[in-house]
């Protein structure tokens, strides 16, 4: 079997990692900050010359900037592989240009049966040894279970039994994949319609991580007063692709301080499971 259960706990080198200025407002750009935004409220992330206001990064950008290359757990079919949580810390506020210290680590690898669950963690530090953030992805892999490991922990995530405390929305452009691949993700499902329809989708799909950056920008707002020091963490379950050109609509539930979420299009779940914390 080509996964190996046995690279559980196994580290990928120390890797150094930079982002740029230009790379950051592209980011923000690329998950919809400044559209039709006539107030300027986000010219913080998609400007870096604007009077009397200093560039910031949107927190989630850090899972572009990468940082835990190099783990090795085996070798598998690449189009069975599946993109199904994803998680991000925040311990000290992403800076918009920096450089930084990654290293990669095989937290797990749980056995579904007709799939395997391979979990990835990487954590990151700056040049005083530092923490900075912490990223926690789980991917599924088809065609790689079946060999009698453990299943994994079951989600003890429940939506609360009432309409959502608050809902904030953002229509998708038609073109943001295009945009968003610009940020090193070039895989052509997400732009060439042929590609796409190989696949079994009618048009090109947009990348989960942009819905989960866009998502994350609306919580930013709706939750810190659009200020990335008060984010802390933010995780989910990707549940169904979306089409450019759709609305995300993050409904909020505030349970005791900790912040559940889903992010739907319409009545679809497309991020479900989701926590946020404050920092």
């Amino acid at each position: 079997m080509p996964i190996n259960p046995e690279a559980v706990g196994s580290t990928g080198p120390e890797t150094e990692v930079t982002w740029s200025s230009k790379e950051s407002l592209l980011y923000a750009l690329g998950v919809g900050a400044g559209v039709a935004d006539p107030t300027g409220a986000e010219l913080e992330f998609t400007t870096e010359n604007t009077q009397n206001t200093q560039q910031r990064a949107l927190p989630t950008q850090v899972v572009v900037i990468g940082g835990g290359s190099g783990v090795d757990f085996g070798e598998f079919n690449l189009a069975a592989l599946l993109h199904g949580e994803q998680a991000i810390t925040l311990h000290q506020t992403l800076p918009p240009e920096g450089t930084a210290i990654g290293q990669g680590r095989v937290a797990a690898i749980y056995d579904k049966g007709k799939a395997a669950l391979v979990v990835l963690e990487t954590n990151v530090r700056d040049l005083a040894g530092q923490p900075m953030w912490s990223t926690r992805t789980g991917l599924f892999i088809s065609g790689e279970g079946g060999w009698g490991g453990d299943r994994g922990p079951s989600s003890d995530w429940q939506q609360p039994d009432r309409p959502a405390d608050q809902i904030t929305s953002f229509i998708t452009r038609t073109d943001q994949a295009l945009l968003y691949r610009l940020n090193g993700d070039r895989n052509p499902l997400h732009s060439d319609p042929s590609f796409s329809k190989l696949a079994g989708f009618d048009t090109p799909i947009l990348h989960g991580l942009c819905t989960y950056g866009v998502t994350g920008r609306l919580l930013l707002h709706a939750l810190c007063d659009s200020d990335p020091d008060r984010f802390g963490s933010l995780s989910g379950r990707f549940r169904s692709p979306v089409t450019p050109g759709e609305q995300l609509d993050v409904h909020l539930w505030d349970d005791d301080g900790t912040v559940l979420f889903q992010t739907r299009v319409g009545d679809r779940v497309v991020f479900d499971a989701g926590v946020f914390t404050h920092r």
